[in-house]
């Protein structure tokens, strides 16, 4: 292949190639309902079929073992081809004309001669970004690094530069080197207008990203000037270079450490990088527009000799991984994240959070290098980090608040992979609560049973976070009416948009719904992905597939499931109401737990006085909307 394939045309192949067709070969199809097939999982053993396929969404899913995607991500697995040959092999036989963005089709027709060329014009660029720091454009850009404590020296061992304002300034400096322009859309350094290309980063500070062997492999960009209307950072696409999931900035500079120390630090961003270089702390790294996921795992075990025999203990093999996040709620949902990657490793986890919730870079500029060292010296397992934030979102002076913080602490006590500290932190957990060592015993025996289920029976739900599990992201428990409910829902907003969308109900809701309605944080996520989709109205053909794009790779499973499970009616010409109804019931939840918040504040408030009041033409609002839902 010549270059990175044009994002239509893989569009086009999952449109064209029909998913059953492909399933087909492999698995025998049989009909699950409207618009749903099913067959023996090709991927597993198994004995009754839990592998389901809808033709109508091009997703495909196995409730038996968890996997799922669309018709590319089959044969990638069935066939074991990579991404990009797995595309041709379908768009051979669904007549896609595929298109490469570096020029030419031949499959690999100078494929090393491109990287060479996409190196070196990165190398340029680098060059010339980093003088362009120096010139009086780039004075806010010296400001913002001063600000925040970086020097000259400090960006010239970053090799972070500035990108000027103007549509071709880097353009015509990489043609003046002699790149041809299918060199120059190849490099991601560039995006296309309807005028031809332009430069990608302008008037922006940018940094260096590089691979471990300190090539330059992309860039990042912080936005300095106020007329800017892109995002904060802008990172380099996905190129032939580029894969964001594998890449972490600083990795040239932390893996000498990294090895020798076998512990890597986790930041978020590349000031906290520079902030932790500079204070001592040379084995930072930071995830480039992404969350740390599996495969930036796999980098990090590699690099840390994160390994050990089968008899090898959690810990044994000396190996630390520390995350550091800000202590927002930003910052625990990224902790949670993590915690769901930790079986991953055999290296002992660890989190850093300061208790002003400063990031590294906030914290050495007002506090000194020192600080930087301290906090991570002040560093808590990860899981009791978790169980932390657990907690913490209980109201423990109540007996039901204590009661629901177990519930949700258990299942984090269970899934400690160190089975010897499970005893002690159930006794830690006992004491936090203030309850008998017994009955946390218990529960954190209950929850290590429901890990150890059949496969397709997830956990019970935890409540403040998802049970855990060993693979995958943990699920929340489908037999609750409230998850029902909320599954359902997203049920029908990614297999039936366009038909609930047209129900006047349906579309009562949907003007008002967002993700506050749900209470599953996988499932608000999902939501997410779909408004950044565009919303139910612009569901066009490849809907579910442009939803699994918006909500990444860890939540993609999730969004396979939801939308291969089938729905529970047989008139096609009904969905449209039937999906209304559905989400009315969903708001109407949402709706009551609202009312059941402004009337408890009405009470703390007590009657007469102003918030009690305002209580009071809220609560009338929300019965009102509630009534018009039940009866539209």
């Amino acid at each position: 292949m010549a270059g990175t394939i044009n994002r239509d045309d893989i569009a086009a192949v999952r449109e064209r190639a029909p998913i059953e067709d492909i399933v087909g070969q492999h698995v025998a199809l049989k009909t699950a309902g409207v618009g749903s097939l099913k067959g023996l999982c090709p991927f597993h053993d198994e004995r009754s079929p839990s592998f389901h396929v809808r033709p109508g969404v091009g997703r495909w899913h196995c409730f038996g073992c968890g996997e799922g995607g669309d018709v590319i991500e089959f044969v990638m697995r069935m066939d074991g081809l990579p991404f990009a040959e797995a595309v041709e092999y379908l768009a051979d036989r669904a007549g896609v004309q595929l298109r490469y963005e570096a020029g030419g089709s031949a499959r690999r027709e100078g494929t090393t001669g491109l990287r060479k060329r996409l190196l070196e014009a990165h190398r340029i660029a680098a060059a010339y970004f980093a003088e362009q720091l120096g010139s009086p454009e780039a004075r806010i850009g010296r400001d913002f690094l001063r600000e925040r404590g970086f020097d000259r020296d400090a960006a010239e061992m970053f090799g972070v530069g500035y990108a000027p304002q103007g549509w071709s300034h880097l353009g015509e400096h990489l043609r003046g080197k002699g790149f041809t322009e299918e060199e120059l859309r190849a490099t991601g350094l560039m995006s296309e207008g309807a005028r031809g290309l332009y430069d990608r980063f302008r008037g922006r500070l940018v940094w260096p990203i590089r691979d471990v062997t300190g090539e330059v492999i992309g860039f990042g960009a912080r936005r300095l000037h106020e007329d800017d209307q892109g995002p904060k950072y802008l990172n380099t696409p996905e190129t032939a270079l580029y894969k964001k999931a594998q890449v972490l900035y600083g990795l040239d500079l932390a893996k000498a450490t990294v090895r020798s120390e076998r512990t890597t630090v986790v930041v978020e961003g590349y000031t906290d990088v520079m902030a932790c270089h500079l204070a001592g702390v040379t084995n930072a790294v930071a995830t480039c527009g992404t969350a740390f996921g599996s495969e930036h795992v796999k980098v990090v075990r590699r690099l840390m000799g994160d390994t050990g025999g089968p008899q090898t203990k959690v810990g044994e093999s000396g190996a630390r991984v520390v995350f550091t996040f800000d202590g927002d709620e930003a910052g625990q949902n990224a902790a949670l994240k993590s915690f769901q990657l930790d079986h991953q490793f055999l290296a002992q986890t660890f989190v850093a959070v300061d208790p002003d919730g400063l990031d590294p870079c906030d914290l050495r500029q007002q506090r000194g290098d020192a600080a930087v060292t301290e906090l991570l010296a002040h560093r808590v397992p990860l899981f009791e980090f978790v169980i932390r934030t657990a907690l913490n979102s209980h109201d423990l002076d109540t007996a039901e608040g204590r009661v629901a913080a177990l519930r949700a602490a258990a299942p984090v006590v269970a899934g400690i992979k160190d089975r010897a500290l499970q005893p002690e932190y159930s006794r830690r957990l006992a004491g936090w609560l203030g309850m008998d060592v017994e009955a946390i015993t218990r529960a954190v025996t209950d929850a290590a049973r429901a890990r150890r289920a059949a496969p397709g029976e997830p956990p019970p739900s935890t409540g403040a976070i998802p049970a855990y599990q060993d693979e995958g992201p943990s699920r929340p428990n489908p037999r609750d009416p409230v998850v029902r409910a909320e599954a359902m829902s997203l049920g029908v907003l990614l297999q039936a948009p366009r038909e609930a969308a047209s129900d006047p109900v349906g579309a009562l809701v949907l003007r008002d719904l967002d993700s506050s309605a749900f209470t599953v944080p996988q499932y608000r996520a999902v939501f997410d992905a779909i408004t950044a989709a565009g919303g139910p109205g612009s569901a066009g053909g490849d809907w579910a597939n442009a939803v699994a794009e918006q909500a990444g790779e860890t939540l993609a499973g999730i969004v396979s499931e939801l939308a291969v499970t089938p729905l529970p009616h047989d008139r096609p010409d009904a969905l449209g109401h039937w999906g209304g109804t559905v989400l009315a019931r969903l708001m109407d939840l949402s709706l009551t737990r609202q009312i059941a918040d402004v009337r408890g504040r009405m009470q703390r408030a007590g009657e007469g006085t102003e918030g009690h009041q305002a209580g009071f033409a809220e609560l009338i609002a929300l019965e009102k909307r509630r009534r018009s839902l039940r009866d539209p």
